[in-house]
Order: structure tokens, then sequence, then C-alpha cells
């Protein structure tokens, strides 16, 4: 089953074109990533379907609804979440508190008003409540229990990537936006990721859109794989397929 559907999207500015008639679909909890050079405009087609950036022309669809022209909180709402090539986290507060800031659309009561200012048993406290039980699952998941108190800016690099996809994961999407999430991080740091996103797609049955540099990373861990370069679709289809094509060859793989 198609869930999510972007068709011919372009996007100009100034006059050059950013993307031109890109269009896929991604099918329920489908591993689907989006690669091509440094400018071919990856991080672009994120920011148009999350709301950031306004398509000139084109269709995103999700779940049958239109996307496009909708703020990035109505497109949150609806299911995506995104994690960003550059952390977005806040260094002064914990763990804890930064993946509960991905609660913040189901919080009738606001942040952190809950439980310190009328106490456990008012509405609000017991919704405070159950958020906390929600973000607790998603520590438990992502191995985080020995750094849920610490304070974000002095924890690994590595550890804090993987906070940002605990704060996306606290918004229960269906489809999970990830923007290089490997990138800054050690050998190590990305094969643990790699058993994560798997996880979140086989155990938590949520869809992933992956932009990613890293290409052994994607060939492993990608149902289908779209290539692009300067903003225009290259080839689409499985890992094999798409590593084997000239143009995927010579220009990602930097083969003549």
């Amino acid at each position: 089953m198609t869930l999510f559907n972007v068709q011919n999207l372009s996007i100009s500015f100034g006059g050059l074109k950013a993307l031109s008639n890109i269009s896929f679909d991604v099918k329920a909890r489908e591993i689907f990533s989006i690669i091509g050079p440094n400018g071919a405009g990856k991080t672009t087609l994120f920011n148009c379907i999350n709301g950031i950036y306004k398509p000139t022309n084109g269709q995103i669809r999700f779940k049958g609804k239109r996307v496009q022209g909708k703020k990035p909180d109505a497109i949150a709402r609806m299911g995506i979440a995104r994690t960003f090539q550059n952390i977005e986290l806040f260094a002064h507060i914990n763990t804890m508190e930064n993946i509960l800031l991905g609660r913040h659309l189901y919080m009738k009561t606001g942040l952190f008003r809950g439980g310190f200012m009328w106490g456990r048993h008012s509405f609000a406290g017991k919704e405070e409540i159950a958020h906390r039980k929600k973000v607790e699952e998603i520590i438990d998941f992502l191995d985080l229990q020995a750094v849920r108190d610490k304070l974000v800016g002095g924890l690994p690099y590595g550890t804090q990537k993987r906070i940002e996809l605990g704060r996306a994961l606290a918004l229960e999407p269906e489809l999970l936006l990830l923007d290089e999430p490997c990138a800054g991080m050690n050998a190590e740091e990305k094969q643990d990721l790699v058993f994560w996103v798997k996880d979140i797609q086989d155990e938590l049955d949520v869809t992933i859109l992956l932009i990613e540099h890293d290409m052994s990373m994607v060939m492993d861990i990608s149902d289908r794989i779209l290539a692009i370069n300067f903003g225009q679709p290259v080839t689409e289809g499985t890992p094999a397929e798409v590593q084997n094509h000239p143009e995927v060859l010579k220009a990602y793989l930097g083969e003549e």
C-alpha cells in the first residue's frame, strides 16, 4: 500500500531550479532512501515535505491527503516527523526533557506545567505522567537509560543523534524523515544506528524516508532508492539496480 506520494515536485529560488519534476511513491513500512551528491537537492526535498519550503509545482500526499501548503506543525500532526542533519537539541536540559519536547503536539496543558503546577492528581498532572511514560518507553527502546537525567550538551555526538531520533519518535509518526542520520558518527555508532532504524521499521511499524551520504549504509538498509542529481531524478530501484546504474557509478561512487 502506498503511504506517501510525491508527484512532479519542483521548486525554484530566484530563477534557479533546485528541484525539477521529482516523483516517487513510498510504501507502508518501507525504508526508501534518496541519494545524491552535495547540492543535488535532497535536503530541499525534505524541506518541501515538512513545510519549511513551499514547492513551485507538484503534489505531496500522505495517506491520500494533500501535504503541501500546510505549516510544519500541521504536517507533524498528520504523522510525519523529521530529524535534521545538524543536531537541533536543547543543550541545557536533560535527555528526558528533550525527548518530552517531542510530545508537545499531544499536550493540552503546555510543556512541563502539568506535574509542577497542579499536582499529580490533577488532569494536567495525569497528562504529564502519561507523556513521561511514553518517553520512558522510547528511552528504553533506544538504550538511553544511562543518560536519561544528564544534560544533553555534555553528551557524545553519537548519543545526541540518538536523542534527536528519540524526540522524533515521541511524535509517534507513521512516516519518519531521517536527514543524514550518520553524519559525524564513527563506524561503531553507524552500525548501532542501522540496527535502531531497522527496529523502528520492524517493531514500531514506522515507514522511513532516508537521506544519507554513507553509501554502504544506504545499500545495506534500503528497500528502494531514488538517486537525484542537480535537482532531477536519475534512477529509482532496488539497491542492486541503483548501485549498478552507470550515472550513479559516475556521480556518486566516483567511477569513470
